[in-house]
């Protein structure tokens, strides 16, 4: 009997070992979170008013990108980009919003567009594309985040 005790008490000490566990460091577990966000997408996209009554993210998303363009459209329809260059039906407009929910827009052009006058082009944009409506910014793990994206405007409507 007593070498069941022994070998009891033997056990015990021995155990610990089997009940410690290393603890991951703040770092260390930092680091593996910071591996798992993926940090492409957004919780929500941005939004204005009126998408924010539609419930699915990806329904509301086009309604964001539709209404947006729409917008940049409209701004666009009666100006005098269509007359200074008739072959351009179709810009690229790069869109930054802001955390604070201000927005940015910035033509795009290809590498090789010396037929543009791009700073004439840019400064009209600029003029134009004001006093648009609030926009909600994008939300990533509940904080607003900057969003950047391209959005193809078509100037000419036939």
């Amino acid at each position: 009997m007593k070498q069941y005790y022994f070998f009891i008490v033997f056990l015990l000490f021995n155990s610990c070992q089997y009940f410690e566990k290393q603890v991951p460091s703040q770092k260390e577990l930092l680091q593996k979170e910071l591996k798992a966000i993926n940090w492409k997408e957004v919780d929500e996209y941005p939004s204005f008013v009126d998408c924010d009554k539609v419930e699915n993210k990806t329904e509301r998303q086009q309604c964001f990108f539709q209404y947006l363009t729409e917008l940049i459209q409209d701004k666009l329809s009666s100006d005098t980009l269509s007359i200074l260059y008739p072959e351009l039906d179709t810009i690229e407009v790069k869109v930054t919003i802001f955390p604070n929910a201000k927005m940015k827009f910035e033509p795009q052009f290809p590498k090789d567009s010396v037929a543009y006058d791009t700073i004439k082009i840019d400064s009209i944009l600029t003029a134009r594309l004001v006093d648009f409506p609030k926009v909600n910014p994008a939300i990533k793990r509940g904080i607003p985040v900057k969003t950047q994206f391209i959005l193809p405007v078509i100037l000419k409507v036939e």
